[in-house]
């Protein structure tokens, strides 16, 4: 087991690079000139020429990247052109509502998407099943932004149910994560349905039927538990989707996450705040998923890791 963890995070640490060195480049290459965002448009090509040299944005290529990677070794994401603040101060405190998000979006998605999987899977090919998958491809097929603006419309201005914006209450999650929820239970309700009719054809579930178990004992005890394994795998890729933010999601709901923080960036060419927010979404991607192969063992004790 040391030596598996060790090996993946000699990976997720070269995976790491990658990722930075791929982002610094196109960075680098963009069209956009942040030191004119940082100038404004009356500036001077003197004190344009000036705001370069004092940001290191007049050096090559691998100047400027070698002295981001020596200052990320010793954890500097850098500063901020524009809001003139640390980085890493800035992730850090938009991260506690990401968090939120995720973990209330997940568990939208489990509850909606299990929920329609297992229904499917236990009416295969009866007009419930039929209309269960229909109703998963639609979700995912929707854009965010529709799912997002009818629930506010519906929930927040016609029934007043729910607030339409803001942070800070047990209300204000209830729509982001249902949008969340909606968009991604399809794929997790066509994975538990794929998933549990294998598992019925099963010789154990024969076997468990034989001896006079209850359906639902049946489907609970031994069917779902073996059917979870792919569910575990594409929770760990959602913690690093939705670590990186829902940028349509946050924007629709106001909401004050990393998503948002990088949308702002982006429109202001504010580079450390990219190649910061990247990062920390590249990390969570390689964390989620080795946290779901470490947990595999334990769902499934045949998987051995090595």
């Amino acid at each position: 087991m040391a030596l598996y963890i060790a090996r993946r995070l000699v990976q997720a640490a070269l995976i790491l690079l990658g990722v930075s060195a791929i982002t610094f480049a196109l960075l680098y290459w963009l069209p956009a000139d942040p030191v004119r965002q940082i100038a404004g448009r009356s500036a001077t090509p003197q004190t344009v020429a000036n705001i370069r040299a004092q940001l290191g944005l007049d050096q090559p290529f691998f100047v400027q990247y070698g002295r981001y990677l020596a200052n990320l070794l010793q954890g500097d994401l850098g500063r901020s052109y524009l809001q003139r603040s640390e980085v890493s101060e800035l992730i850090a405190a938009r991260l506690p509502a990401t968090l939120i998000l995720m973990g209330a979006g997940i568990l939208c998605e489990l509850l909606i998407g299990v929920t329609m999987g297992l229904w499917a899977a236990v009416r295969r090919g009866t007009v419930t099943d039929r209309a269960l998958m229909v109703g998963s491809f639609v979700g995912v097929s929707a854009p965010q932004f529709v799912v997002g603006l009818l629930l506010l419309y519906v929930f927040g201005v016609r029934l007043g149910l729910l607030p339409i914006s803001g942070y800070g209450s047990a209300a204000h999650i209830v729509l982001p994560a249902l949008t969340l929820g909606i968009l991604g239970a399809g794929w997790y309700a066509r994975m538990v349905r794929s998933s549990m009719i294998d598992v019925l054809r099963q010789d154990f579930i024969r076997t468990a039927r034989a001896k006079g178990l209850s359906r639902r004992v049946v489907l609970f005890r031994h069917a779902l538990p073996n059917a979870l394994l792919p569910i575990v795998a594409m929770i760990g890729i959602d913690i690093g989707v939705f670590m990186s933010g829902i940028v349509v999601v946050e924007s629709v709901f106001g909401w004050p996450g990393i998503g948002q923080l990088a949308w702002q960036a982006i429109q202001r060419v504010d580079i450390p705040i990219i190649m910061g927010v990247t990062l920390v979404s590249a990390f969570a991607i390689v964390l989620g998923n080795l946290v779901a192969d470490l947990l595999a063992p334990f769902i499934d004790p045949r998987i051995k890791l090595r």
